[in-house]
């Protein structure tokens, strides 16, 4: 079997019948059981309070919308080089936009991505946050008001640059593999040429 993590990962068997039924909830949605999941779950009341606070953050309806928390998340995991979370949340980005050019650049450079003014005052702040997080102030959310941010919706934008800053460090630390079925998510194969069987 594939390595997962540099710590052992536990088996459905072996976790709690909760951490189980979110395992089973997956693949019926997904497909796939994330491995992220299953690699935190090795410590099951740690692991539950991350999903619940996770789940929260990207999957309940808040005040961004759910592209732009996916675009956050992939923009922070690139910045950061964790390859567990670009390679999930590059997924996402492509599935919600249905733009592979998008969630490629996101990966890469986001300052070269085709953005609305929203977008890259978002991606601006998540960056200045990630990386240089001894030089935020208050004239920092200027930009993020002046794009139609409200109070909500920049303290949910701050929370969700937190999740993935804290969340890449634990899946680079502890080499967390994403799953093959990330890579293909939202892409779609190439049209053959005429003339080719």
């Amino acid at each position: 079997m594939t390595r997962l993590s540099h710590l052992p990962v536990p088996t459905e068997a072996e976790v709690t019948p909760e951490i189980a039924s979110l395992w089973q909830k997956s693949r019926a949605v997904l497909g796939f059981t994330p491995n992220v999941f299953r690699a935190q779950a090795l410590n099951p009341a740690q692991f539950w309070a991350w999903w619940k606070y996770y789940d929260l953050l990207m999957n309940k309806e808040g005040w961004l919308p759910p592209l732009e928390r996916e675009m956050v998340a992939t923009v922070v995991s690139s910045l950061n080089r964790c390859v567990y979370c670009l390679v999930s949340h590059g997924s996402a980005v492509r599935l919600l936009s249905g733009d592979v050019r998008l969630a490629d650049t996101l990966a890469i450079d986001y300052r070269q991505a085709d953005l609305t003014p929203r977008q890259r005052a978002i991606l601006d702040f998540a960056a200045r946050l990630t990386v240089h997080p001894d030089r935020m102030s208050r004239e920092a959310l200027d930009p993020l008001r002046a794009a139609g941010l409200d109070d909500h919706a920049i303290l949910e934008l701050t929370q969700v640059v937190g999740m993935f800053n804290a969340t890449n460090r634990i899946s680079s630390a502890l080499g967390f593999v994403p799953n093959d079925e990330y890579h293909h998510l939202g892409r779609v194969p190439e049209p053959q040429a005429q003339g080719e069987d």
